[in-house]
């Protein structure tokens, strides 16, 4: 097993340099680093930018310029886990920029199509709690979100 983790390729169609920039734009502990250019005679032109390594958020990614074959996808997504709403508010900005998309329950769509889940880092122990009314409370609150709102959250699991 490979000792420094995974890496994550992401499949683009022309726009993983761009892409890896944004991500670094967005996330700290992040960095572009090689990028590989598609050779005479590959299946896509000649010079332009085949593959992109970048880290964000210290995660490894590869971009890759594959065509238009494949398209993402809600069935993979990123969890960007938030200590407060300030955070919860600034990912959701940065990520629904310029053609992302807000989704439900926290989801939303990155202006390449990337899924990503914004989320308090208290919501996975709301919603485990031991007593189901509370968990239940909970569920049913964010449900109705399409951004978290912690302050509601917390509310519900009170019982206010």
């Amino acid at each position: 097993m490979a000792s420094d983790g995974f890496t994550t390729c992401l499949w683009f169609d022309g726009q993983a340099e761009e892409a890896a920039h944004f991500y670094v734009s967005v996330f700290k502990n992040s960095s572009v680093g090689k990028i590989a250019r598609y050779p005479e005679g590959a299946p896509q032109p000649a010079g332009g930018v085949m593959t992109v390594e970048f880290t964000a958020n210290g995660h490894k990614f590869l971009g890759l310029n594959g065509g238009p074959q494949f398209k993402f996808t809600e069935a993979v997504s990123f969890v960007i886990t938030c200590e407060n709403q300030e955070e919860i508010d600034y990912y959701w900005a940065r990520l629904t920029e310029n053609g992302g998309e807000p989704g439900p329950c926290g989801w939303l769509k990155d202006r390449y199509g990337v899924s990503w889940q914004v989320v308090p880092d208290r919501l996975d122990d709301m919603i485990t709690d031991p007593d189901p009314a509370k968990a239940a409370r909970v569920t049913e609150a964010f449900m109705a979100m399409s951004k978290f709102d912690i302050a509601t959250l917390e509310k519900a699991y009170a019982g206010e």
